[in-house]
């Protein structure tokens, strides 16, 4: 019972906050130019539940594409970083930029190569999610125990071995550590690009602030930021089945 009640504790806070929230503009405390009030915003997201959710599984989609992409490429990247010396001091730095470059001021040329749609908005959300998945990777398998690759070096094993024997598992909870900040990376990525190319919660987001929609603007960031959820649960549900039976991260939660 304990238990459940712990799991209800985010909660709290939540709703005081959209109390407070309420209060404060209805009385003009909180000018309503800065601020709707929380029922405006949501009753924004039921009279254009139909615009807003399409957009919703527009904008998931397009995160959903790029987070795999960044996924994928990242830990391969990371995996050829760790393996050669020369590979991580010839390429690195050029992997660093995809962590310091403004993504919104790329984002034009992303229209150029990619057009306007979908992929354009993927390509935006693989930019900005693929260097945590790199760092995390790379960090990972660097810090295998020296121990253990000793024990691996005298009994013979091979490089078959060595990589998903040892370094992959060992290297399991740091992948989820990128994987965690990637998934809600990609969610900010594929907004950014929607900002450019139109479409989904970014484009909802930049017609209402011409429209003068305060509430429209906050359920778009609303459902951006629900799709953020998602992703990062789902992370953590993967991890916590991958990692609950040996790795203490997630045997002590």
């Amino acid at each position: 019972m304990k238990m459940k009640w712990i799991a209800f504790l985010p909660l709290i806070p939540l709703a005081i906050a959209i109390l407070l929230i309420e209060i404060l503009t209805r009385y003009q405390i909180l000018p309503s130019y800065l601020a709707p009030t929380p029922s405006e915003v949501f009753s924004a997201i039921f009279v254009d539940s139909k615009e807003i959710w399409t957009a919703f599984f527009q904008t998931a989609k397009a995160a959903f594409l790029g987070f795999l992409m960044s996924a994928f490429f990242g830990i391969l990247i990371g995996i050829i970083f760790s393996s050669s010396k020369w590979m991580y001091r010839a390429f690195y730095p050029y992997a660093v930029f995809f962590q310091t470059v403004p993504v919104i001021a790329v984002a034009p040329l992303l229209v150029i190569w990619f057009g306007y749609g979908t992929p354009t908005v993927v390509a935006s959300s693989f930019i900005v999610s693929i260097f945590p998945m790199i760092a995390s990777t790379l960090t990972g398998m660097r810090s295998t125990d020296p121990a253990l690759v000793d024990l691996f070096h005298l009994y013979k094993a091979n490089a078959f071995d060595f990589l998903f024997k040892l370094r992959l598992p060992f290297c399991l909870p740091q992948i989820f550590v990128g994987l965690r900040i990637a998934s809600g990376l990609a969610v900010i990525g594929a907004v950014v690009g929607e900002f450019i190319t139109g479409g989904g919660l970014g484009g909802i987001i930049e017609v209402a602030k011409t429209r003068q929609r305060l509430d429209l603007v906050f359920a778009a960031i609303l459902m951006a930021t629900l799709i953020g959820f998602i992703f990062l649960s789902g992370m953590n549900i993967f991890s916590r089945l991958v990692l609950r039976n040996w790795h203490a991260s997630e045997k002590n939660i």
